[in-house]
């Protein structure tokens, strides 16, 4: 159990999406996504920790803008239905997240993209006098790939903001061990730095299940994210185009804005036959696709670490993705799949290939994959989380003499959608 009454005011652009919100004008609103899994199951598990939370979010449509999850887990979705400026979330969360901050113990803030998550974090702990805990999903200093003007703006100007935060951060949480190295070169505190990978929820993994897509024969290669430049989507396409496996069926799972140009893209190169894109589907579902996978296919341009492939190793399903960010941390070459340069098509092609055609190798590689599922657990990775928070939070009675389970009422002008 935690210790009694400990409160985190957690400020995050992107979150665990609501059911309804990911899907027809919602797709356009990034509701969907790794990062997104994980400050949604990461909540919820501390809350099973007794944790009381806040969330400060950006607002999609049709998800409330109050709602209380589990026993002490209330999320403010706020902004505007616009797709630009994460929907300009930024005005007024920065007035909710310094009243929240009044009553919490310490402000954890999740950056990526989204250059002003840390300045209102950073904001709200030194105006409370409160430890800031920073976990860094995408650094856009060391992850970020530079390929147009607004990439290369967020290189300069958000590497720079992350920088300054992390230094000024009690504790920095890196996803692998490759970027707690490279945030140490720049000169944060190595004591500060703790490596703590996402997680999965092992329960959706407990099989059989049953195939969602009987009509799809042959052997099957999966891709399972949000459809963006950053996915490596043409090299995807062009991998299925160049593999030589007989009756191969590579399935894509995701929607986002680059659909309609993948969609045009497999028509000119006439794979409607071998490429099939079955858009969004629910995160629950999601374990059943991959259970039915040969393959698992990640070929991202850049990534510090994509969640799909911790929930591939809990199935055992051999994995060929990109060698870039902290994937290697989760893919070892020969052990559970294999690493491709990224954009390297033919190197893919030949990895799902050699896989594909060597039973012995691919039994291999689902033993592999099996023996390291244990250590994605959300349970045991909440409980170091909450051990982050321990080391900064001060001993003090603002927060050990609350009780766990107080009751809170919602914010005034808000009602309540409980999850």
């Amino acid at each position: 159990m935690s210790q009694p009454g400990l409160r985190v005011l957690r400020v995050c652009s992107v979150f665990q999406a609501w059911p309804g919100s990911s899907r027809g004008k919602g797709m356009g609103f990034d509701p969907v996504g790794g990062m997104q899994n994980h400050t949604g199951e990461l909540s919820r598990a501390l809350d099973n920790l007794g944790v009381v939370q806040t969330v400060v979010t950006a607002r999609r449509p049709n998800a409330p803008r109050y709602e209380r999850v589990g026993r002490n887990l209330d999320i403010l979705r706020l902004g505007l239905a616009t797709r630009r400026f994460r929907q300009l979330y930024w005005a007024p969360a920065v007035r909710h997240a310094f009243a929240r901050a009044a009553s919490a113990d310490v402000v954890h803030v999740h950056a990526g993209e989204d250059l002003v998550v840390i300045p209102i974090g950073l904001a709200a702990a030194r105006l409370h006098g409160l430890p800031l805990v920073l976990t860094i999903h995408c650094s856009l200093r060391h992850t970020l790939s530079v390929g147009d003007p607004r990439s290369a703006l967020l290189r300069v100007l958000g590497g720079w903001i992350e920088e300054h935060g992390g230094r000024r951060a009690d504790a920095v949480i890196a996803l692998t061990s490759r970027l707690a190295r490279l945030v140490e070169s720049r000169g944060f505190d190595p004591s500060r730095i703790h490596v703590i990978p996402p997680g999965v929820k092992r329960s959706l993994f407990k099989g059989p299940f049953e195939d969602p897509l009987p009509h799809v024969k042959g052997r099957r290669v999966v891709f399972v994210g949000r459809l963006q430049r950053a996915k490596g989507l043409a090299t995807l396409i062009e991998t299925a185009a160049l593999s030589r496996t007989d009756g191969l069926q590579v399935v894509i799972v995701g929607d986002g804005p680059e659909r309609p140009a993948l969609e045009r893209r497999i028509a000119q190169l006439g794979l409607g036959d071998r490429v099939l894109l079955i858009g969004f589907v629910d995160h629950d579902l999601i374990p059943a696709h991959l259970a039915h996978a040969d393959v698992v296919l990640l070929p991202s341009a850049y990534e510090e670490l994509g969640s799909v492939l911790l929930e591939a190793v809990q199935l055992g399903v051999p994995i060929v993705a990109s060698d870039t960010g902290g994937i290697p941390s989760v893919v070892r070459n020969g052990a559970n799949g294999f690493l491709v340069t990224p954009g390297d098509a033919r190197g893919f092609a030949s990895a799902i290939d050699r896989i594909l055609g060597d039973g012995l190798l691919h039994a291999r590689l689902v033993e592999g994959a099996l023996a390291r599922a244990p250590e994605f657990d959300w349970d045991a990775i909440a409980g170091r989380v909450l051990d982050v928070y321990r080391d900064v939070v001060p001993k003090g009675p603002a927060w050990a003499t609350t009780r766990v389970g107080a009751s809170r009422q919602p914010p005034q002008g808000t009602v309540s959608a409980a999850g």
